[in-house]
């Protein structure tokens, strides 16, 4: 039994060491209750943000309705920590291609982050001057969960649905702790019989 729960451990520890896979997931429910201040708004939404730190890319995927306004701007902002207002860390005014004017909708997009264009020049200026620098501070957001994506509208101007920016456990951890967790099991009920 012991060298059951050994082997066990091991794998699960090789499972969680190692080079992180890319790309890495984070995900967000967006609602007006969670815009710093809440709002009443009967807006709601899902993002999906995809961070590939060797291809240098940003994949997002964001569907919304229910907005009690028109859509005027939508990006991410960093580096707070939730229930707390941050500075705009994609470009400004919002997203490129981010669908205007409308109160639903879907949007999907591929930023480059090697390119300044993708990031709001203050934000750059904000974290050593550099590209580079603001992709680091992104990424320490987005893994510490100091980042949240928002879409404004006319309704309101300063955020009518928000929504932090959490870690999507990756399939294979979840996979190898309920491998750990059956073994272990099947170990204590090996001992109790």
């Amino acid at each position: 039994m012991a060298k059951l729960l050994f082997v066990l451990f091991a794998l699960m520890c090789l499972g969680m060491s190692g080079v992180q896979a890319t790309p890495i997931l984070y995900s967000a429910i967006l609602s007006g209750s969670n815009e710093v201040p809440a709002n009443a708004s009967p807006g709601t939404g899902t993002a999906t943000v995809a961070y590939d730190p060797i291809a240098h890319t940003l994949s997002l995927d964001v569907t919304f309705s229910g907005l009690s306004g028109n859509t005027t701007a939508a990006h991410i902002h960093c580096c707070a920590p939730p229930g707390a207002n941050a500075a705009v860390a994609t470009s400004l005014p919002s997203f490129l291609g981010f669908p205007a004017g409308v109160v639903s909708g879907l949007y999907s997009q591929v930023f480059d982050l090697t390119l300044a264009s993708s990031f709001n020049a203050a934000f750059v200026a904000a974290n050593g001057g550099t590209v580079l620098g603001a992709e680091a501070a992104l990424s320490n957001g987005l893994a510490g969960g100091n980042a949240y994506l928002n879409i404004h509208t006319t309704a309101f101007p300063g955020g009518e649905i928000r929504g932090n920016l959490a870690p999507v456990p990756e399939p294979t951890t979840l996979g190898l702790i309920g491998l750990g967790l059956a073994g272990f099991g099947y170990a204590r009920k090996r001992v109790a019989a």
